[in-house]
């Protein structure tokens, strides 16, 4: 017996995503890493399986490559809002979030970031709009969370940052007892940043829609830039409006690449 996939990406954040809401498919961490792979699966940096939600359009859950369970995924909710082609509300670990597709992509309303040490989750407590912590040559950042974890590091060369090296270090230092998602950025603009990101469970990205969120909202809140703000990630640029005390609200493209079949059994 076969299934159908989709393959799907946002502005280069690739993901397998299975829509499960009227025949389940079992999902288990190992399973998901088997379709992640590059080499010997299907191959994506997110797995997304769309279920049946009480009181929602459908619930969302995120699998990294690694098998680890994501809270929320921006560029996949964008995938996903072309995928069920209408405003549709979405249940996920991180909170609920609305959808809509527009003309290339997608605005998604992701919430509202929090700033609390204990919302990060931050091992013990400390000021995240100014992190007494540093790595090598990356201090003082910034920690938000906007369904899932992240910290910032606002810098003046991001390209110039060793993000392969000190990213996975960051990433599992004790600090963050669940890990934590390392953004690196530059402001180039009264309203525009330019941004790289090492994916918590999934390493360097083309894009990470929650980091661009994170970062746009650690930059208006510390007056470094005007909301909304022009986000510039290697794979393309993603707009980030917010003002405290309002949701955020993320745009940008989406693409759906194929539509593939095969048995899940072969993957574990």
């Amino acid at each position: 017996m076969t299934d159908r996939f989709h393959k799907m990406h946002g502005l280069g954040n690739d993901f397998v995503v299975i829509d499960a809401r009227e025949n389940a498919v079992a999902m288990t961490p190992a399973r998901a890493r088997s379709i992640a792979d590059r080499r010997h699966g299907i191959g994506c940096d997110q797995l997304i399986l769309l279920g049946p939600a009480d009181n929602a359009d459908a619930s969302m859950q995120i699998f990294n490559a690694d098998g680890s369970e994501a809270e929320a995924c921006g560029n996949a909710s964008r995938a996903v809002a072309l995928l069920i082609g209408k405003r549709a509300e979405l249940l996920t670990v991180g909170g609920r979030i609305v959808v809509e597709p527009s003309a290339g992509g997608a605005t998604v309303e992701m919430g509202f970031p929090h700033f609390e040490w204990s919302d990060i989750p931050l091992a013990y407590a400390m000021d995240t709009a100014a992190m007494p912590v540093g790595w090598e040559d990356l201090h003082d950042p910034i920690a938000v969370n906007v369904g899932n974890p992240h910290v910032i590091f606002f810098v003046e060369d991001c390209d110039a940052v060793a993000l392969e090296r000190l990213g996975p270090l960051i990433e599992h230092d004790p600090l963050f007892p669940h890990r934590i998602n390392v953004n690196i950025a530059s402001v180039t603009g009264p309203n525009t940043l330019k941004l790289r990101v090492w994916e918590r469970g999934a390493g360097i990205t083309r894009a990470c829609g929650t980091g661009a969120c994170a970062t746009a909202v650690a930059g208006i809140r510390g007056k470094r830039v005007v909301s909304p703000v022009a986000v510039t990630l290697p794979g393309g640029v993603l707009t980030v409006a917010w003002a405290p005390g309002e949701q955020i609200v993320m745009t940008g493209p989406a693409t759906h690449v194929f539509i593939g079949e095969t048995d899940w059994a072969r993957f574990g």
